[in-house]
């Protein structure tokens, strides 16, 4: 028998009790028998009802876990092959989740090997965020990942009681205001209402930016693309050299001697006329003399 039909039963059976008791007149031990046969009855319907309260407790735990409010973080280290074409994917990633790009920074490292890092904010709905950030991870070499859970409930809790409050007490005083007959009474009106209305504004601020980074989930990514390396040549011993590579290298060895020979005569020249034909001259002379 099914659980519906069995309730059916137990309500008959519990309105035949009742009416039975009515017409002998005994109350109270007719109403003491309803109830022990509705006990009983209840019983006899086995654990369904016992399964179906579990069930129930289960489902309302599961939604007060839904219902907490929770700030979600994510930071990701990757080491990609091309800056640029990392970063044109986790954007597009990112928006075709209902997210968006929030920071970008980039910076270009290295004089004649370069290479290029920088950061990337992404923020996307809360529902999506495992999805977006399995996405980034596939994106390249993962080098360190963390996710942060924060629980603002009790915090929205405290602002929506506080801001309760604060509306109550603005309009109290919005009655005094419009009560007060004297000029003094009010300006300090005026002056506790105005004090007020900012603390309702501070507060509404705060609750806002809550449940923004409720809303939207933040998951910082850091790219970096792999530093080159510098390139290695191994030096080889002269007898591997080929050996028309050998004589060509020589020629080579010739045309730089010869033409070093050349600049240097050409740096001497001027010092050889300055001081050698001088000094030639006083030799000529002094063979003369002698």
């Amino acid at each position: 028998m099914s659980v519906t039909k069995k309730r059916v039963v137990l309500v008959l059976l519990v309105a035949s009790l009742v009416v039975l008791a009515g017409c002998s007149g005994s109350g109270g031990d007719a109403a003491e028998s309803a109830a022990n046969a509705s006990y009983q009855a209840t019983q006899a319907a086995g654990g369904d009802g016992g399964g179906a309260e579990s069930g129930d407790s289960a489902d309302r735990s599961a939604s007060q876990s839904r219902d907490r409010a929770l700030i979600r973080t994510g930071e990701v280290s990757l080491t990609v092959g091309d800056f640029d074409a990392a970063r044109s994917n986790l954007t597009a990633a990112t928006e075709r989740r209902g997210g968006f790009v929030g920071d970008a920074t980039e910076r270009v490292r290295g004089d004649d090997r370069r290479w290029t890092v920088g950061e990337l904010t992404l923020r996307v709905p809360a529902e999506n965020y495992s999805a977006l950030l399995d996405r980034v991870k596939a994106e390249g070499e993962v080098r360190s990942a963390s996710t942060h859970t924060t629980d603002v409930t009790d915090r929205l809790v405290d602002l929506d009681a506080r801001l309760e409050n604060l509306r109550a007490e603005r309009d109290r005083l919005r009655t005094l205001y419009e009560s007060a007959n004297d000029t003094e009474t009010v300006l300090a009106v005026q002056r506790e209402l105005s004090d007020v209305q900012t603390e309702i504004e501070r507060a509404e601020a705060s609750r806002e930016a809550l449940e923004r980074q409720v809303r939207y989930s933040t998951i910082t990514v850091e790219l970096a693309e792999e530093r080159p390396k510098a390139p290695t040549t191994e030096p080889t011993a002269w007898y591997d050299t080929g050996p028309i590579a050998a004589f060509l290298e020589s020629v080579n060895g010739v045309g730089v001697a010869v033409r070093a020979l050349a600049v240097g005569t050409a740096y001497a020249a001027p010092y050889a006329l300055a001081f050698g034909l001088p000094a030639v001259a006083l030799v000529a002379c002094w063979r003369r003399l002698a």
